[in-house]
């Protein structure tokens, strides 16, 4: 009886497929192989989601190939796969594709070996005299019998190749292909156990028992403030785990953080180094390779990586912890548009493992889950060792005013702040979420900006190469000389971005060591760990940077934090900017005083009386909860009711305006009545790498009432080929 395999193609518009499993190739196969099958006159990957035992159509083609020795999907991700379709309201073979890294779903990389040498025998006494009167042939004999595996990596016996062919036709020797794994960290030394205060050992406890018995626990939302251990707690529930048996999943927001984060990990976990597996997107694609399979099969135990290492395949999960889980990061901003955190909270849900989500700027849906019962609550609200938070100062930039001009970027407080640091032999970090040199190019005669021709922002001025650059879309040019509009030469720098910054405090403090940290500086890969590295090490005074630096490192030695601008992230058109701002201070702000020496930090704003600034200045998360939820209450937002963004993008700015209002229409007549729905109305950047952008934001209590219209109402719409729509659910940016 023929054995069938329905599958579902990489590009399928979510049809599945029915094939014919030659026999030949049935061995391993089952529900989450990759195979690869002919449609029409071409051979596509797919993935087996189904073995029926019979077809409803006729003569069924046979599959032409089957990758690796046993399904790639597990049973398991697959499940969440379908989750993630239906919550995320996108096709199920994006969310499919999802669960598998690019180089593993494409299967154009394999693992890399290496040719050794393998020692055999030794001559015996009737064959020693030949060997004699070969001198090379007798030396590598000796060096592969005080080789401890008997091995010599034939890359390194250049010189005794023919050698090498001599013994290997007496069959004294054989050469033979090993794999190499691609290691991307390399080895660490050990680090032991720490003294736990009695706030981190409670919170161990109550971590133990979910561990200890899933099914009856609660998602763990754990709620330190910054320096009070929550690392060490991490580690010692992973010990637990593994003491069981079971496996542990890392989550991690930002890249940056990865490098300490698996020196920390690795460090504790020296003994079984080999079993701690990276997954971010900052690997090579071997690297990726080799990381992945090291989970598939079963030889890591300990996964760390970024938002998709949510999918890592392993088997037996016991702990996934979810650190800094309030960064947006975790939010997918391209199809599937899943949320990280809430991905892991439902795999745990599926798989029956404790979930432990950390941070000292808990998201208000976590908390307001934590205190409606659906998570259990613990906090840490102590540094460890009793060190103090760092005093917060605000710095009044309304009142720096040159006369006649505009306020300094660096505040005289500041300066004399740094100035101490550094005759202390203490660091600095200084923190501005804005990278090039200028935010923009403006004519002071006839007020002309230079825009970007695709996107609706400005081009920002970059001073390294003399160039305007758009972040959305990537466009650049050279800087004029001259006004374009008027042709006036007193076009100017306005604004300010992480490399002015960096000129005018090497311009301040010219003996400094300085570095930069943002995604400009930061491109080659490599360059965060050893940027990091050498600030650990005190190779560099001070550090300015992006939001990439400042959350989650630890460096004992940095008691002064700069924040250049604290209103960037405040004033824009988004319900979260006052969240997004208080907890940015906050986590930057938790980077200074983390050693011996009280920390302090300078915060430089115009808008020194905002809500989000003074509670952050008082680090009171608690008075800022209040606050913020009960503005969210009374108006509707999350984390009182859920939101969907749904953007309608084309080229044509008339057909995407006219797209966007007739889905309104529909979605207006068939949405239940307790269901806020927006005008169809531009976004607040309204045009986007050519494309002009409408949408339309939708609330209500349930997620699943809104998507269930949604889907059928956007399938039923004929769209012009230059038209796309996209449905964000939970969506985190309104931009």
């Amino acid at each position: 009886m023929p054995i069938i395999v329905r599958v579902l193609l990489d590009q399928s518009a979510g049809k599945s497929l029915d094939y014919q499993l030659p026999t030949h190739l049935a061995h391993g196969v089952g529900i989450g192989s990759r195979v690869r099958v002919p449609v029409r006159s071409r051979l596509v990957l797919a993935t087996v989601i189904e073995m029926p035992e019979s077809s409803p159509f006729g003569e069924l083609k046979d599959v032409a190939a089957v990758y690796g020795s046993s399904p790639m999907v597990r049973p398991q991700l697959l499940d969440l796969a379908h989750w993630i379709a239906e919550y995320y309201c996108c096709p199920i073979e994006q969310a499919v594709r999802s669960v598998l890294p690019m180089v593993i779903r494409d299967a154009k990389v394999g693992h890399k070996e290496k040719s050794i040498v393998r020692l055999l025998h030794l001559p015996d006494a009737t064959e020693s005299e030949s060997i004699q009167r070969a001198p090379k042939q007798r030396e590598l004999l000796i060096r592969l019998q005080s080789a401890p595996d008997r091995t010599a990596d034939l890359t390194a016996l250049d010189s005794f190749r023919p050698a090498v062919r001599a013994l290997e036709r007496r069959g004294w020797v054989a050469v033979e292909k090993v794999r190499v794994d691609r290691d991307p960290e390399g080895a660490y030394l050990h680090s032991p156990e720490l003294e736990l205060n009695p706030e981190q050992a409670t919170v161990l406890e109550v971590v133990k028992a979910a561990i200890d018995a899933p099914a009856e626990a609660k998602p763990i939302l754990l709620h330190g403030v910054t320096g009070s251990g929550k690392t060490e707690v991490y580690l010692q529930a992973i010990r637990h785990t593994l003491d069981l048996g079971k496996t542990a999943l890392v989550l991690v927001p930002e890249i940056s953080l990865t490098p300490q984060t698996v020196e920390r990990f690795k460090s504790r976990f020296s003994a079984i180094q080999s079993e701690v597996a990276v997954m971010h997107s900052h690997l090579s694609d071997g690297e990726r390779h080799d990381e992945w399979h090291k989970i598939h099969s079963g030889r890591a135990r300990i996964v760390i990586g970024a938002r998709s290492a949510i999918f890592a395949p392993l088997e037996s999960l016991g702990l996934i912890v979810v650190d800094e889980e309030h960064e947006g990061s975790y939010k997918q901003e391209e199809a599937p548009r899943y949320h990280g955190r809430d991905v892991a909270v439902m795999r745990a849900a599926m798989e029956s493992c404790a979930i432990l989500l950390g941070s000292a700027t808990p998201s208000l849906e976590s908390f307001h889950n934590a205190t409606s019962g659906k998570y259990t609550l613990v906090r840490m609200p102590s540094r460890i060792d009793d060190r103090q938070m760092p005093l917060i100062r605000v710095v009044d930039m309304r009142q720096q005013n040159r006369r006649g001009g505009q306020a300094p970027a660096l505040s005289p407080a500041l300066v004399t702040a740094i100035s101490k640091r550094l005759t202390d032999g203490r660091q600095t970090i200084l923190f501005l979420n804005r990278r090039g040199y200028a935010s923009a190019l403006m004519c002071s005669a006839c007020g002309h900006v230079c825009h970007c021709p695709h996107c609706s922002v400005a081009l920002t001025y970059h001073r390294d190469d003399e160039r305007l650059r758009c972040h959305l879309c990537g466009h650049s040019e050279r800087v004029p000389h001259v006004c374009p509009t008027c042709k006036d030469p007193g076009i100017r720098h306005a604004g300010i971005g992480t490399q002015k910054i960096e000129e005018s405090i090497r311009k301040v403090f010219p003996a400094a060591r300085i570095a930069r940290m943002d995604a400009d500086a930061m491109s080659r890969k490599g360059s965060f760990r050893e940027t990091l590295d050498r600030f650990k090490t005190g190779e560099i005074d001070i550090l300015i940077g992006t939001q990439m630096i400042a959350k989650g490192l630890h460096f004992p030695n940095v008691t002064l934090v700069g924040i250049i601008n604290a209103d960037i992230s405040l004033h824009v058109a988004d319900f979260r900017a006052g969240e997004r701002t208080f907890q940015l201070l906050t986590q930057v702000a938790g980077r200074a005083g983390r050693g011996e020496c009280e920390g302090e930090v300078l915060v430089q704003t115009f808008t020194p009386s905002s809500p989000s600034i003074q509670f952050a200045r008082h680090h009171d998360f608690n008075g800022f909860w209040d606050q913020e939820s009960e503005f969210r209450r009374s108006f509707g937002y999350p984390p009182f009711s859920r939101m969907v963004l749904i953007t309608v993008r084309s080229v044509r700015e008339d057909m995407a305006k006219l797209t966007c209002e007739t889905l309104h229409r529909h979605l207006k007549r068939d949405l239940p009545p307790d269901t806020l729905i927006g005008d169809a109305s531009p976004a607040p950047i309204a045009k986007v790498k050519t494309f002009h952008r409408f949408q339309i934001a939708l609330r209500a209590a349930s997620t699943l009432r809104m998507t269930r219209v949604i889907r059928p109402a956007i399938q039923d719409l004929t769209l012009p080929s230059d038209v796309h729509i996209a449905v964000d659910v939970d969506a985190q940016y309104l931009m």
